[in-house]
């Protein structure tokens, strides 16, 4: 599982004109579910997120959760991210996962989001054209891949 999570001081996706999720303070989480990956990785993916300490503390250090804030997560469904450029200049997508694993694992970490206590979870809908606004807080970026933290 792969996310690119960015630090944001507001972020929407729309489908079709309609606004679909809409954050203040917090992270756009653009997330691609990877073929292999399973629960475990959305889990523990959800886990780690909620105790990212990117925002800045009272000393201006980069010290508190998103939890701590009280902030939102937007979470936008993002199979690109799965993309293999290794050969030619046309990416490559079958690392991705099939579409019914790659829903369940995108609902259960949305899901685990909610139940470890994020205040605010809000979506795009999977697998749709969608418009994604936002605005970077710092910027502040940051890329999980749980195919990375398996090799520590």
């Amino acid at each position: 599982m792969k996310a690119v999570i960015q630090r944001v001081k507001r972020a929407e996706v729309a489908v079709e004109g309609k606004i679909t999720g809409s954050i203040e303070k917090g992270y756009l989480v653009l997330l691609g579910v990877m073929d292999g990956d399973t629960e475990a990785e959305a889990d523990l993916m959800a886990q780690k997120l909620t105790k990212l300490r990117v925002f800045s503390d009272e000393e201006g250090r980069m010290n508190r959760s998103v939890m701590d804030l009280g902030g939102g997560i937007l979470v936008v469904s993002q199979f690109t991210l799965c993309a293999d450029c290794r050969k030619g200049n046309r990416p490559s997508f079958t690392a991705s996962a099939p579409v019914d694993t790659a829903v369940s694992l995108y609902e259960r970490f949305t899901q685990n989001l909610k139940d470890l206590g994020v205040e605010k979870v809000e979506t795009g809908v999977f697998g749709a054209d969608m418009d994604v606004s936002l605005v970077n807080d710092g910027p502040v970026t940051i890329i999980y891949d749980t195919q990375e933290w398996k090799k520590q």
